[in-house]
C-alpha cells in the first residue's frame, strides 16, 4: 500500500472508465457515470463503502464509449490517476446515472487486471508521482502546493482538448510535464492577449467574427468580438454591477447577492452554474422600479374609446371613472375587471384600448386550456428545465411594473395533476394579496399591486367562486342590428377594404345590403361572423378589379378606337363595384337563415322560448305532440335534468289546473294525461339545453296542445315556474331579448321581477318591442294567446303590456 501525501493508496484499485474528460493530479472534476462497469462500481463500492479507503478509486481513460459498454474489457490507457469521491449524486432523468465529483490525487501505472466484472479491478504497479487536493482560491493554491504539482493544475485549469490533458498525464518526467503545462499555458495567455487587443480596436462594438482554429485559444469555437458586451461569460463583476443597479427590493437583492457568492465559488463545468446565471439574469431582467406615467387626460380618453368602439357605454363609463378615480389619487391600487360576454363582442379589443388610453404596455396572456399551475406561479428550481410562470415572464417581456394584463378566457382553465391554476390565480388576482405575489422559480416577493389585471370569459359558471369574488364583473352583450351595421361601416369594413387591398372607390357596399348580410347571413351576437362574410364580398371584388387591370395593361392597347359589343366582357369594371342583393347572392350563396317563425306555429302544439347561451341569446322552439297512450312524458332534444323537472312541472300544474283552463283529453275526460301519452321536442336535437327558464315555454306549448290554440308567433318568452303556478326571475335577459329582437318577434313575455333589466335594452329595441311581465303563469297564458286563454281572468282582454321604456 502506497501512501500519497499521507492518504494511503491501496494496492488493489477499482478503476472508474471514463471516454470524455481526463482527470489530474491536484484536479476536481465532475464524471456522468451511466455504463454497466461504472454504476456497479458506485452502487457496490462507493455507496456501500463505510471507510475513506472505500472512497479512493482509479479513473483511468477509456478508448471506448461507455454506452456501447460490452462483455469484452475495451483497451485502457496504460496511466491513470488515483482520486477520492467527494461527492455522488443519483438522478433517473434521462435515464438511470451517478454523478461523482473526484478530485486527483497521484498517477498510477496498471500491473494487472485482478476482475473485469461487475467492475475492473486493477493491481498496481506503483505510484508515479505525489499531489494534494486542489484548494478553492487559486493564489492560496500556488503558494501552498509544491513545485512538481503546478504543471498538472494549470493543465486542468486552462482550456484544452483531452488528448493534450493525456499528453501531461503521460508525462512522468517532471522536466516534460513543464514543458507540456507552460506551452499550453503561454498559448492560453497570447490568445487572451490577441482578443483583447481585437476588442480594444472596435470601440464601435462591430459584428467582427475572430475565429481561433487548432491550436489558438480555444479549438473549435468562434466568438464575437463584442462578445463582452453580449455575453460576459464568467465575469462575475458586471452580473455584480447590474444586481445593484435593479434597483429591487432589500430581499430580493439580499437573495442575489447569495446566488452570486455561489456562483464565484461554483465550476463553470457544474450545470447548477448555468441554472444559477440564469437565474440572476431573470433578475436584473425584471422591472422591479421600472414603470410607465398614466395619460390621465379623461377626454382625451372619452374620445380614443369612443373612436375605438361603437356602443358598450357601460364597459366605456367604467373605465372613464377608473382613470377619474386615478387623476384623483395616484395610489389607487390596480382594479381586476372581468369582461363577460359572448365571442365577438370585443372583449379583448377593449383591453387593448384601455392599454392605450392610459399610455400602458399591454400583454395578453391566454388561459385556454392551462390545465398545469406551474404555468401561473413558475416551477421551482430544483427541477430539470424550470422556468417563471406567465405572470413573471410577461412583466419580464413588457419591460415594466405597471402594465395592462389581459388574462383572456379565464373561464376555460382546466385542473390537472399538476394543480388547479384557477387557484393559483388566487393571489395574483387579489388587491390585497398581490403587492407579494411569489413566483416558483423566483422564491422571492413581487409586488403585482400596480398592474391592472382585465379578464375576459364568455361565462361565469364555470369561474370558480372564490376567483369569480375576487374580480369585478362587467358584462358585455350581443350588438342590436343597428349597433352591428354602425360597428360594420365604422370598423369592419374600413379594415377589409385595407386587408384586402381595396380602396373606397373600388368597393362600395350599402347600408341596405349590410343590413341583409346581418339578417339573412349570420346569427351570432358578436360581429365576427360578419367581418368574414365582408371578407368574401372583399375577395370577390378583389377578383374583378384584378382581372381589370389585367385586361387593361394587356389588351387595351390593342384596342383602337371604342369597344365592340362583343368585348364588353373584356372592359375593366365600373368603379365602384356596389354590392346589391343580386351580387350578395352571387358571392354569398343562398340566405343562410330565413324568418321561419310564423312557419312553425301552424299547428297547436308550438312555442317560442328565449335561451341563454355562451354564445349570446338564442331562441328555441319547444314542440310537442299527444297520442293514445297511457299516460307517459317523452323528452328528447338532449335535455338536463333541470328542464326535465320543469317539463314534469308544467304537467302538473296543467293537470292539477285542467277544470279552471278547459283542457281536456283525447277522448273529452278531465284529466289531460287520461289516455294520452305525450311527446314533448326540443329542437336542434345535437345540442346539449338545460335550465330552469324554459318553463313558461313548457306551460304555454302543453296548454296549446290540449286546448287546440295556436300561439301568436310573433310572442317569445322566458321565466321559471313552481308547483304553484308563480314566474321567477331568470338571467341574462338582455342576451334573450337581443336574440328575440335579431328573431323578429314584436312581444317578450318576462318575469316580472326581470323588469329592471329592461332598462340595460338600448332605446331603438325597447321602442320596437312590447314587453308582458308575469307574475304567474295566469298572466303568461292571457299574454300568449290571441283574445286571452279560456279561464283566465283577462281571458277576451288585451294583456296588460309594459311600457316601451
Amino acid at each position: 500500500m502506497a501512501s500519497c501525501d499521507g492518504i494511503q493508496i491501496p494496492s488493489h484499485l477499482p478503476l472508474l472508465l471514463t471516454h470524455e474528460g481526463v482527470l489530474l493530479p491536484g484536479s476536481t472534476v465532475r464524471f456522468s457515470v451511466d455504463s454497466p462497469r461504472n454504476m456497479h462500481l458506485v452502487s457496490q463500492r462507493l455507496l456501500r463503502g463505510t471507510s475513506l479507503k472505500s472512497t479512493i478509486i482509479g479513473v483511468i481513460p477509456n478508448t471506448r464509449d461507455p454506452e456501447h459498454d460490452t462483455y469484452d474489457l475495451p483497451p485502457l490507457h496504460k496511466i491513470g490517476t488515483a482520486g477520492i469521491a467527494v461527492q455522488v449524486v443519483g438522478s433517473n432523468w434521462p435515464k438511470p446515472h451517478f454523478t461523482l465529483l473526484i478530485t486527483g490525487l497521484c498517477r498510477f501505472s496498471v500491473s494487472s487486471l485482478l476482475k473485469e466484472r461487475p467492475f475492473v479491478l486493477a493491481e498496481l504497479l506503483g505510484m508515479l508521482d505525489m499531489s494534494v487536493p486542489v484548494v478553492a482560491k487559486f493564489r492560496r493554491l500556488l503558494d501552498s502546493l509544491p513545485r512538481e504539482t503546478l504543471p498538472d493544475v494549470v493543465a486542468s485549469m486552462i482550456r484544452t482538448s483531452n488528448k493534450e490533458k493525456l499528453q501531461v498525464l503521460d508525462a512522468v518526467s517532471l522536466e516534460n510535464r513543464f514543458k507540456t503545462a507552460l506551452s499550453m499555458l503561454t498559448r492560453q495567455i497570447e490568445g487572451l492577449n490577441l482578443l483583447q487587443k481585437t476588442r480594444k480596436k472596435s470601440p464601435d462594438n462591430e459584428k467582427r467574427v475572430l475565429s481561433v482554429r487548432k491550436g489558438g485559444v480555444f479549438p473549435g469555437r468562434q466568438f464575437n468580438v463584442d462578445e463582452e458586451d453580449e455575453d460576459d461569460g464568467d465575469d462575475t463583476s458586471v452580473l455584480e454591477r447590474k444586481i445593484h443597479a435593479a434597483n429591487m427590493p432589500e430581499a430580493a437583492l439580499k437573495v442575489c447577492l447569495k446566488e452570486l457568492k455561489r456562483l464565484k465559488k461554483m465550476p463553470q463545468s457544474m450545470p447548477e452554474s448555468a441554472l444559477t446565471r440564469n437565474y440572476l439574469d431573470l433578475m436584473v431582467e425584471l422591472p422591479w422600479s421600472k414603470n410607465t406615467k398614466d395619460c390621465l387626460d379623461i377626454r382625451s380618453a372619452r374620445t380614443l374609446l369612443d373612436n375605438d368602439h361603437y356602443a358598450m357605454e357601460k364597459l366605456k363609463r367604467r373605465v372613464l371613472e377608473y382613470l377619474a378615480v386615478r387623476q384623483l389619487k395616484s395610489s389607487l391600487k390596480g382594479p381586476i375587471l372581468c369582461f363577460v360576454g359572448p365571442p365577438g363582442v370585443g372583449k379583448t379589443s377593449v383591453g387593448r384600448s384601455i392599454a392605450r388610453t392610459l399610455g400602458r404596455e399591454f400583454h395578453r396572456i391566454a388561459l385556454g386550456g392551462v390545465c398545469d399551475q406551474s404555468d401561473i406561479r413558475g416551477h421551482r428550481r430544483t427541477y430539470v428545465g424550470s422556468m417563471p410562470g406567465r405572470i413573471i415572464n410577461g412583466l419580464k417581456t413588457v419591460g415594466v411594473n405597471n402594465p395592462v394584463f389581459l388574462l383572456d378566457e379565464v373561464d376555460k382553465l382546466g385542473k390537472s395533476l399538476q394543480g388547479d391554476p384557477a387557484a393559483a390565480l388566487l393571489e395574483v388576482l387579489d388587491p390585497e394579496q398581490n403587492h407579494s405575489f411569489t413566483d416558483h422559480y423566483l422564491n422571492v416577493a413581487f409586488d403585482l399591486s400596480q398592474v391592472l389585471f382585465i379578464a375576459t370569459a364568455n361565462t361565469t359558471a364555470t369561474i370558480p367562486p372564490a376567483l369569480l369574488d375576487r374580480m369585478e364583473v362587467l358584462q358585455v352583450p350581443g350588438y342590436t342590428q343597428e349597433e352591428k351595421v354602425e360597428i360594420a361601416h365604422r370598423h369592419l369594413i374600413p379594415n377589409q377594404l385595407e386587408q384586402h387591398g381595396l380602396t373606397p372607390q373600388q368597393l362600395h357596399l350599402p347600408q341596405d345590403t349590410t343590413q341583409a348580410i346581418i339578417s339573412r347571413y349570420t346569427r351570432e351576437a358578436g360581429v365576427r361572423s360578419l367581418e368574414r362574410k365582408i371578407g368574401a364580398i372583399c375577395r370577390a371584388v378583389a377578383v374583378k378589379v384584378a382581372e381589370g387591370h389585367r385586361v387593361a395593361k394587356t389588351e387595351a392597347p390593342v384596342s383602337e378606337g371604342p369597344l365592340e359589343q362583343g368585348d364588353k366582357a373584356a372592359a375593366p369594371p365600373e368603379m365602384p363595384i356596389v354590392i346589391d342583393h343580386i351580387a350578395l347572392k352571387d358571392i354569398l350563396g343562398p340566405p343562410l337563415f330565413e324568418m321561419e317563425v310564423s312557419e312553425r306555429f301552424i299547428l297547436p302544439g308550438v312555442a317560442l322560448g328565449l335561451a341563454w347561451t355562451p354564445l349570446g341569446g338564442e331562441i328555441m322552439f319547444v314542440e310537442a305532440s299527444r297520442m293514445e297512450g297511457e299516460g307517459q312524458l317523452t323528452l328528447t332534444g338532449q335535455l338536463g335534468d333541470v328542464m326535465k323537472e320543469s317539463a314534469h312541472l308544467a304537467i302538473s300544474w296543467l293537470r292539477a289546473n285542467a277544470k279552471t283552463y278547459q283542457l281536456t283529453n283525447m277522448v273529452g275526460g278531465p284529466d289531460p294525461l287520461e289516455g294520452t301519452d305525450i311527446h314533448l321536442h326540443f329542437p336542434a336535437g345535437a345540442v346539449t339545453k338545460d335550465g330552469p327558464s324554459a318553463g313558461v315555454t313548457i306551460v304555454t306549448c302543453l296548454a296549446s296542445l290540449f286546448s287546440g290554440r295556436l300561439v301568436r308567433s310573433d310572442v317569445a318568452m322566458t321565466g321559471e315556474i313552481t308547483l304553484r303556478g308563480l314566474v321567477l326571475p331568470v338571467g341574462g335577459i338582455k342576451d334573450k331579448v337581443l336574440a328575440a329582437y335579431r328573431a323578429g318577434v314584436k312581444r317578450v313575455i318576462l318575469p316580472q321581477r326581470n323588469e329592471k333589466d329592461l332598462e340595460e335594452l338600448p332605446a331603438n329595441v325597447r321602442a320596437d318591442l312590447d314587453f308582458v311581465t308575469a307574475a304567474n303563469l295566469d298572466e303568461v297564458l292571457n299574454a300568449a294567446f290571441d283574445g286571452g286563454f279560456p279561464g283566465t281572468d283577462r281571458a277576451h282582454t288585451p294583456p296588460q303590456l309594459t311600457s316601451k321604456l
